[in-house]
């Protein structure tokens, strides 16, 4: 005889963990089913940045309500997420200046602690960041960076305490209906019951959305990080960095490391099997976003090189998620398609979801921005800068 819950979460990365969270914390009896172990997709590789730079209100609101919760992660969740403020700065040029602008004011009037910052703050700030080509800069003095593993386990590990089932190692091969209702899940050995199924498979959210015959725009797409380790003289963190003029972004690691990526839209074409992708760092990365970074952060010339790696991104055409009823009044969901925000969102992201699942009628975070028909209406999300990963 199945197993029968009240709500099935495929996938345990950050999204479905931190669902898998609120739902418990209702009384919900939810089953979480993951093809390997927490994080295996985009969450256990993510650069996991704490900022709350966003073109959108919503956005915006969800990464200041995520960064309370980093803040006083024990209280609000349990165990430990490594959160290390830094502040978080970001760099504009003449094209971004009036973007920028208005991003400040509108995160001000949510509630954000954030401003516009001139060259002798910036240079307070971070001594030894170049401003040669600079218009513009703004600062969050309460971002920095977590640690991704530990968050997402501390999720899942709150999750069972209040009553949450996880299957790991164990692949989801079918979605089941019976008729337009969903009516639980199939394995390679087994079928579980439950009249709401979420899929939260990141980069998997395509595959298991086709499992019901539904085509969704979400691309498995590969991104590098890497590592520079910085000389002795520099080894103090620094904040984090977005840099809109050479679409770089970088940040302290323990170990006197910066960690740095790109902000680039053409990462959207590096498509890949999820399940087979070349997960080591390309040599030709290291060389082309070392002289990027170096532009901006002259340090990083001093450096020694220390490794990185590989990671995926679900990338929707817009840059921004999927969080809908893929089949009206059907009780199949889809929460996936992040495009790299996902940690950042993360606590906002479980309530979001938890509360479209369970019907609440005035949500804190209403996920209409991203229903899947924009794409049809011809009303995608859009932000102030061309880098839509940067919201």
């Amino acid at each position: 005889m199945a197993q029968t819950f009240d709500a099935i979460i495929i996938g345990a990365g950050i999204m479905g963990c931190s669902t898998a969270f609120q739902l418990a914390k209702r009384g919900v009896k939810v089953a979480v089913f993951e093809k390997g172990y927490y994080g295996n997709g985009s969450t256990g590789r993510s650069s996991a940045i704490i900022r709350q730079h966003y073109s959108n209100e919503l956005t915006a609101r969800m990464a200041l309500h995520s960064l309370r919760v980093f803040e006083n992660f024990d209280d609000a969740v349990g165990g430990e997420s490594g959160f290390t403020k830094t502040g978080f700065i970001a760099l504009a040029s003449a094209k971004d200046k009036a973007g920028l602008e208005a991003n400040v004011a509108m995160q001000k009037s949510v509630g954000i602690r954030t401003d516009l910052i001139s060259a002798d703050d910036l240079r307070r700030l971070m001594p030894d960041l170049s401003q040669h080509d600079l218009v513009e800069a703004a600062y969050e003095p309460d971002g920095g960076y977590a640690d991704p593993n530990l968050t997402v386990t501390s999720f899942a590990n709150a999750a069972k305490r209040h009553g949450a089932t996880f299957f790991l190692d164990t692949e989801v091969t079918g979605v089941r209906f019976a008729g337009d209702r969903v009516v639980g899940i199939s394995t390679r050995s087994d079928t579980f019951d439950a009249p709401i199924v979420l899929n939260a498979a990141g980069p998997w959210g395509a595959r298991v959305a086709k499992m019901a015959g539904i085509d969704v725009p979400i691309n498995s797409c590969r991104v590098q990080v890497t590592f520079f380790r910085r000389p002795p003289e520099h080894a103090d963190p620094h904040p984090v960095v977005v840099d809109f003029v050479n679409a770089t972004y970088f940040r302290s690691e323990t170990g006197d490391l910066t960690l740095a990526g790109l902000i680039d839209p053409e990462e959207a074409n590096a498509v890949v099997d999820p399940d087979n992708f070349n997960e080591q760092l390309d040599p030709d990365f290291v060389l082309e976003i070392g002289e990027q970074v170096v532009v901006r952060y002259p340090v990083i010339e001093h450096s020694h090189s220390a490794g990185g790696y590989a990671a995926l991104y679900a990338v929707t055409p817009d840059w921004h998620p999927l969080v809908d009823e893929l089949i009206p009044d059907s009780g199949f969901f889809i929460s996936a398609g992040f495009s790299g925000h996902g940690f950042k969102l993360g606590p906002a992201g479980g309530l979001m979801i938890a509360d479209m699942l369970t019907g609440v009628s005035d949500p804190e975070f209403s996920p209409h921005l991203f229903r899947l028909n924009r794409y049809a209406e011809n009303d995608p999300v859009t932000g102030q800068y061309e880098y839509s990963i940067a919201g």
